[in-house]
């Protein structure tokens, strides 16, 4: 059957071949008919496939399930309904079928949701979600109601990370709605109808545009579930984000005096100190700039190439020769790549990601990294250049933040593998590692070691402020420090901060003063 354009320019073609040369009419006049004619077309094309999708823009499945998923909208009924399969919404990679719609800002999905049939297995899964990407292992949040009537709040904090989750009070809820405001996502259920009241809250650092969409996931490779899915509404919130304020600060370790060096009404974050006292270097929107500690007024642009996603993992060699950074690749993933100080092309070394560096060899052979591999974050190291890397940590859980002392004979990091977020010591070669606080009040996370290996300074959460495992923006936290040979930590300052403040090592070169950032929310 011919489409609604092809009778259009079939008739355009019939006038202009009658009536051309009686009319004297022109080519021009005829082009624009049919580029007018073939656009209506399109429009009402459009619209017939927004009137079969509804609110969503696609539909698909995520992380390559065995069995294709489908989907099916009925606009009288204002019923969407999902078949799809997968082994898993769990662990670090995902396999689903998902319909969507990119929103950007605050927003909320609702809907009301109900599986068809018995099922196959207990834990099949059905939701609304928000996720960075359509990847399997990507950044995510769902409230995620189970076959048996388990419902939760599941994330996923990094790419490629271990699935989390806040369990609600209660089962087999019929009615959910999940919020995205700011970094926090609140998870609202109830029965009968929709709750206002959160049942469970997390913050979790997304892009500004997510896709949004609902879900269903069957738990089974070899099994296909049917879910319908109803009142789906996707709302823009209206919420005023507070506006961050980065304090670039200076701290006496000997005095406890502290020094502004400049106030910037934007994010930026972990400084460094260059080796030669002249410098402070830090991350912002992706890219690494340099501002002289005594005369601020500007701050210049490090030119790191294609590498303008990095994050706040950067060193410095211990000779100023070289900047080391991590920046997300094209796969979404952090790796690690090293450059001149003066700027340059970036030389990728670590291919396997994701990878966070956090120190460098004295002599610049090695550098230490934290990374995920097969579900366990553990500390790194790899040849300066590149080659095969060398796991040091085995044990569960997460272990983080890795630094070289400045003989090279040590790497100190902290590790969750007690319970609570501790510093732990060993030597370069893995062993011997050594638990070296003991606090059962705060979670302390990257050790930084004074140039002259005296001193050690790391960030500490409160207990019951954060998971153990999480390190975010925007707390209550403290500056401690204690002796390098081991000892009870002080606290020298206490601020609002977190992530950002001191992810890298920041000792000036006299081994008296250290850099870290603030923050004030407007």
């Amino acid at each position: 059957m011919l489409s609604f354009a092809d009778v259009l320019l079939i008739k355009v073609k019939y006038i202009n071949n009658k009536f051309m040369k009686s009319l004297s009419v022109k080519k021009e006049t005829i082009a624009a008919l049919v580029a007018s004619m073939l656009l209506l077309s399109s429009c009402i094309s459009n619209q017939q496939t927004q009137s079969e999708s509804g609110l969503f823009e696609g539909f698909g499945d995520v992380g390559n399930p065995k069995l294709e998923g489908s989907f099916s909208y009925n606009p009288s009924t204002d019923v969407y309904t999902l078949t799809g399969g997968g082994t898993n919404m769990w662990f670090t990679n995902d396999e689903f079928f998902m319909a969507w719609k990119q929103v950007s800002g605050d927003f909320s999905i609702s809907a009301k949701i109900a599986f068809e049939g018995e099922g196959v297995n207990a834990h099949r899964k059905i939701g609304v979600i928000i996720r960075e990407s359509l990847t399997g292992d990507s950044k995510y949040a769902d409230i995620a109601v189970h076959g048996d009537g388990l419902t939760s709040l599941q994330y996923r904090d990094t790419t490629g990370g271990m699935t989390k989750e806040v369990v609600a009070e209660g089962a087999d809820f019929d009615h959910i709605t999940l919020e995205r405001i700011s970094n926090k996502i609140i998870m609202k259920v109830s029965k009968g109808e929709f709750s206002e009241t959160p049942a469970g809250e997390i913050e979790l650092d997304l892009p500004e545009t997510c896709h949004v969409g609902i879900f269903v996931c069957s738990h089974d490779p070899d099994v296909l579930e049917k879910a319908n899915f109803s009142d789906v509404q996707i709302q823009q919130l209206a919420t005023e984000k507070p506006k961050v304020v980065s304090i670039l600060e200076i701290l006496d370790v000997t005095t406890g005096e502290r020094t502004v060096v400049k106030e910037f009404p934007y994010l930026i974050e972990a400084p460094n100190w260059t080796p030669d006292g002249k410098w402070l270097v830090y991350n912002s929107g992706g890219k690494i700039y340099k501002i002289s500690p005594c005369n601020p007024e500007e701050s210049l642009l490090i030119n790191t190439g294609f590498a303008t996603s990095c994050n706040n993992d950067h060193v410095i060699s211990a000779d100023g020769k070289y900047l080391v950074v991590s920046h997300h690749a094209e796969d979404g993933h952090s790796k690690i790549y090293t450059l001149p100080f003066e700027g340059g092309t970036p030389q990728l070394v670590t291919p396997i990601g994701p990878s966070y560096l956090h120190g460098i060899t004295p002599d610049n052979k090695y550098v230490t990294y934290c990374a995920e591999r097969n579900g366990n974050y553990d500390v790194y190291a790899i040849p300066f250049e590149g080659g095969e890397e060398i796991r040091l940590t085995t044990a569960e859980g997460l272990d983080d933040g890795p630094e070289y002392s400045p003989d090279g004979k040590y790497i100190w990091f902290n590790s969750v593998r007690t319970g609570l977020m501790q510093i732990w010591r060993m030597k370069a070669d893995g062993s011997e590692q050594t638990q070296m606080t003991f606090d059962e009040t705060r979670n302390s996370w990257f050790p930084h070691i004074s140039p002259d290996d005296k001193l050690v300074i790391f960030i500490a959460y409160h207990k019951g402020d954060v998971e153990p495992g999480d390190h975010p923006a925007n707390k209550n936290v403290e500056l401690r420090i204690m002796p390098a040979g081991g000892g009870e930590p002080e606290t020298l300052v206490k601020l609002f901060g977190g992530q950002g403040t001191i992810n890298v090592n920041s000792w000036a070169p006299d081994s008296k003063r250290l850099a870290f950032v603030s923050y004030r929310l407007n």
